[in-house]
């Protein structure tokens, strides 16, 4: 055969078809920069609906009249719509009987009285007051103390103590925050009751003062250490108001759960 006749049938022979078993087609692959561009373009149109749609959302409530409220329901009031006819109106409290002129006034005399025969003992100041910088002092840390006093709001406080026998010792003082504010005596309380369960005081929770919300007294564990006389010790603490009580008992023989009790009993009773 010649070498043109060859390639003649080169050319019109059709080249073998794949064997199906031993070859496969290669799978076909969408681009990847196909993919990315129209993932990217449904995001475009999702934020440019959002905006679109709250934008018209916007515009028709602000076409829109505005929806009154309905009317407040108020069957009746507490107090008269008209002002009482002479002679009809209720008597005003008497000093006695506000609490909130008593507390006013001058506070050392809502100080509870040294019992008969006890003789007035040394305090922070003899007419009776106590500076707030002299009560800080009775901290361990009288700065820290000071600021915390000053952020309650502390007014004054009113101080009284006297001596019973050779060695028992009774101090009471009355710490006055803002007027008409309970949060500051009523957080100083709280804050000294804490404590008082922890090994160096009470060691105990306390027993509640009949008459107050929260008031607690607690009886001391005795000290003794060689060389001095046995301590004893009560406390009572509570507040009535803006007026926080703070009541220290101290004594060389036992003191008796019922004193601290019934003076704290007596104190309060007097506010």
């Amino acid at each position: 055969m010649s070498i043109e006749e060859s390639i003649q049938n080169a050319d019109t022979t059709s080249p073998p078809e794949p064997d199906p078993v031993t070859e496969t087609a290669p799978p076909v692959r969408a681009p990847r920069r196909r993919v990315l561009r129209t993932v990217g373009l449904i995001a475009v149109a999702a934020v440019i609906g959002l905006v679109g749609g709250t934008a018209v959302g916007y515009g028709i409530q602000a076409d829109r009249e505005p929806t009154a409220l309905p009317p407040l329901n108020q069957p009746g009031l507490a107090y008269p719509a008209k002002p009482l006819p002479k002679g009809q109106e209720p008597a005003p409290l008497s000093a006695k009987e506000d609490r909130q002129a008593k507390a006013q006034g001058d506070l050392r005399k809502l100080l509870v009285a040294k019992p008969a025969g006890a003789k007035a003992d040394e305090f922070a100041d003899r007419d009776g007051w106590m500076s707030v910088s002299t009560f800080a002092s009775d901290f361990k840390e009288p700065g820290r103390a000071l600021d915390y006093q000053l952020g309650l709001g502390v007014r004054r406080i009113a101080v009284t103590s006297w001596a019973s026998g050779e060695h028992k010792r009774t101090e009471v003082r009355l710490v006055q925050y803002r007027s008409g504010d309970v949060r500051g005596a009523q957080e100083y309380i709280e804050d000294q009751q804490s404590y008082m369960p922890e090994e160096k005081f009470a060691r105990n929770e306390g027993t509640a003062l009949k008459g107050s919300a929260d008031g607690r007294y607690y009886v001391f564990p005795v000290q003794r250490e060689a060389g001095y006389l046995d301590l004893y010790e009560t406390r009572a603490y509570f507040h009535r108001g803006d007026i926080a009580v703070e009541i220290f008992m101290y004594d060389t023989e036992k003191i008796s759960e019922k004193d601290i009790r019934s003076l704290a009993e007596r104190q309060l009773g007097r506010l």
